[in-house]
């Protein structure tokens, strides 16, 4: 992992918007959709409405052509997008702290504490990581989403990567798509996991609750490997690599296998009593404020030369005081 560095914040003053320029393809499951719905997945960084712009303007073409937003696509079709980004102020800067792992004029790679969501959304209409990084540096209001090109849950900490140019936003995308980046968490699970394993189930919304999502058949694919760092009477504390990076991936795909997380009151169940098991261990599961997961390990490509880069989250102070008394209970 890189050390520390001097972090260089580039100059806010009137920035200068760079060209987009993206191209991905359809698939034979496109087939019949409409032209904006197509861009909208392919594209997911940017909204509908912005994607439809681009199309009536004649930046986002197909094979080559203009089309309407409404064009059915046929599958296999290239979609180029060259458009300039427009600097967009719906969500304003706030001096919000950041604990910067690493920067440079391309990358700013951040340790996201718990409590913390990562853009606005409805309920929660600032003091976001979005608001933070456009007060750490202006110039980001260029980018889509302020150059986040992946989340992590409000009460999930860890490692991220954030663009801070469009040619590294391009590039991270890309890796992201064809699942070069490597993402490595640590989580704590119900029940006692005997063996490594691997979940390769889709994930869509839950078709009764639309809050929450499920393994459901017509979902997105989704691959979560798992492997096991020690476990406890009663618990797992395991490393889990991501393929792909699906909304609540992990802790859909531990519940979906029986193991959800300590603390998941969304996906998990109220803890149950075990025999044998400290009154302390109880206690401390059973109070635990969030789900046991955090996001350790990055693995990326520079978009500059394309030397790969490791960075590293150490685990907060509630999942280290958790295990530690594990252990010690456990002796």
């Amino acid at each position: 992992m890189p050390n520390k560095q001097p972090i260089p914040t580039l100059q806010a003053a009137s920035p200068v918007p760079e060209q987009i320029r993206l191209r991905a393809s359809a698939g034979p499951d496109d087939m019949g959709l409409r032209l904006d719905q197509v861009a909208a997945r392919l594209f997911a960084e940017y909204s509908r409405g912005q994607l439809q712009k681009w199309i009536k303007s004649g930046e986002l073409t197909v094979n080559g052509r203009t089309e309407k937003p409404t064009y059915k696509v046929q599958g296999r079709e290239a979609l180029e997008l060259a458009a300039r980004p427009e600097v967009r102020n719906e969500t304003l800067p706030q001096d919000i702290p950041l604990d910067i792992l690493y920067a440079d004029a391309d990358l700013l790679v951040l340790n996201k504490p718990v409590g913390i969501v990562v853009h606005p959304a409805a309920g929660n209409h600032d003091g976001t990581l979005q608001n933070a990084l456009l007060h750490f540096d202006a110039n980001l209001a260029v980018l889509p989403r302020s150059g986040l090109v992946h989340r992590l849950d409000k009460d999930t900490s860890g490692v991220m990567v954030v663009a801070r140019s469009l040619r590294a936003h391009a590039s991270l995308v890309e890796q992201l798509q064809e699942r070069s980046m490597s993402r490595v968490y640590e989580a704590l699970a119900a029940g006692e996991i005997r063996r490594r394993g691997t979940v390769d189930e889709p994930i869509g919304r839950h078709p009764r609750d639309r809050k929450r999502m499920a393994v459901v058949s017509g979902g997105k694919p989704a691959v979560s490997h798992y492997r096991i760092l020690q476990s406890f009477q009663g618990f797992t504390h395991i490393e889990v690599a991501l393929e792909t990076g699906r909304t609540h991936q992990i802790r859909v795909h531990l519940a979906h296998i029986g193991h959800p997380l300590v603390g998941d009151t969304t996906y998990g169940r109220k803890p149950r009593s075990i025999r044998g098991l400290d009154p302390q261990v109880v206690e401390a599961i059973k109070t635990f404020p969030r789900q046991a997961l955090h996001a350790r390990y990055l693995t990326l490509r520079h978009p500059e030369d394309q030397r790969e880069m490791r960075f590293e989250a150490p685990l907060p102070k509630d999942l280290q005081d958790l295990l530690k008394l594990m252990r010690e209970k456990a002796a």
